[in-house]
């Protein structure tokens, strides 16, 4: 299983573009994956989605950057060497359909799963066997990812959004859900809240 984050110029896959990659192969943790690159050229960008990341105009569409194309490449060929091709993580179906739209606007070869495990899901179904009632506001689920790491017992990610963050941030979550373990050295000091 791979973590996948992606810091993005919005939220369309066919009108925005990539920004940055963080990712960790969740069968080796030390195996992790980070790449920024300027936006396709005609892209759009939504400067409330760059506000997010930490970026600025200018940084998302430096010349000197590389291009969506290097970046997707060289991520293919980072994880083509993982155990497990299955993304998981925040919003991994948004992810996927990222990564596998620049990979296709370049005819590159796809060769990840198209099923993703999404860590809300997972919190929600460990909370429902606890016996905790999940929250929700609105008649819907309130499970965010600040909430969803309050309750596996380490810290929201850090703001602005990093991509490799929110990899870490996942790898860990998703590491307590499955197998009450933890998994990265940056959360070796926080205990697994159900774990005596």
């Amino acid at each position: 299983m791979i973590t996948v984050d992606t810091e993005l110029s919005g939220l369309d896959p066919e009108k925005n573009s990539l920004v940055s990659i963080g990712a960790i192969d969740m069968s080796n943790p030390k195996n992790q994956f980070y790449g920024e690159c300027r936006v396709w050229e005609g892209s759009h960008i939504n400067q409330e989605r760059i506000d997010v990341a930490g970026f600025t105009i200018e940084q998302v569409t430096d010349p000197k950057k590389q291009t969506d194309e290097e970046l997707i490449k060289k991520f293919i060929a980072w994880a083509s060497a993982c155990k497990e091709y299955t993304f998981a993580g925040q919003n991994p179906s948004t992810d996927y359909m990222f990564l596998r739209n620049c990979a296709k606007r370049y005819h590159l070869n796809w060769i990840f799963a198209y099923r993703t495990l999404d860590q809300h899901t997972l919190c929600y179904m460990h909370m429902i066997n606890k016996g905790i009632i999940p929250p929700v506001s609105n008649n819907r689920t309130d499970l965010n990812s600040d909430k969803i790491m309050k309750y596996v017992g380490i810290p929201a990610e850090p703001r602005p959004h990093n991509a490799l963050n929110g990899a870490k941030q996942a790898a860990e979550a998703i590491s307590r859900l499955l197998y009450d373990k933890k998994l990265l050295p940056e959360f070796i000091d926080y205990p697994v809240p159900w774990i005596i």
